[in-house]
């Protein structure tokens, strides 16, 4: 499962360019996740979204 922090997102977007079948932006820039249980297809991409973000604001449960 998927957990994005809403609060500490600072917009910066590698979440939705690294995996944007399970990332999204809304208008402020602030992340929106589109799934919380993605398919294996996107494991490696979400992996690689939750080690880009600057902010660190994305995290696998159980992390």
């Amino acid at each position: 499962m998927i957990e994005a922090d809403r609060d500490i997102c600072i917009g910066a977007g590698m979440c939705a360019l690294t995996a944007p079948e399970v990332f999204d932006q809304d208008d402020d820039g602030i992340v929106v996740t589109l799934t919380e249980q993605p398919g294996p297809e996107a494991t490696d991409a979400v992996r690689e979204a939750v080690q880009l973000c600057p902010a660190g604001a994305l995290k696998l449960a159980g992390s």
